[in-house]
């Protein structure tokens, strides 16, 4: 049970048995957990974040670049690509093969144009 008291400065506190504590910081992580879990949730419905089957998985990982992965996933040919961010089709299968990085700019338009983000191009 709980007891109510006056710290010497006179500010309200309340004294909690070690049981009555852990319950409670218990119900304070499971709150911020179920709020993560009904973001995350939210973003998957929005389509603001990409869900992967285990075969998408399997070849994402075996891809020789994110980019490389999304670009296909999305359906998009290297020329496609190019004509869809205004970046030559050169550059692009540089950056895809890995031989080159891509500036932070190009590799936005990029992530715009296949419908991820930024973060997702990068290993």
């Amino acid at each position: 049970m709980p007891v109510m008291t006056k710290s010497p400065k006179g500010d309200e506190i309340v004294i909690l048995c070690r049981e009555e504590y852990d319950r409670l910081i218990e119900a304070g992580e499971d709150r911020k957990d179920s709020q993560t879990a009904r973001r995350a949730i939210e973003q998957v419905e929005s389509g603001a974040e990409a869900v992967l089957s285990e075969s998408e998985l399997d070849e994402f990982l075996q891809a020789k670049t994110p980019f490389a992965f999304w670009r296909k996933k999305r359906g998009l040919t290297q020329s496609s690509l190019a004509k869809a961010t205004g970046i030559a089709q050169g550059f692009l299968s540089e950056i895809e093969s890995g031989q080159k990085p891509g500036t932070p700019a190009t590799l936005k338009k990029i992530a715009k144009a296949l419908n991820i983000k930024v973060d997702d191009l990068i290993s």
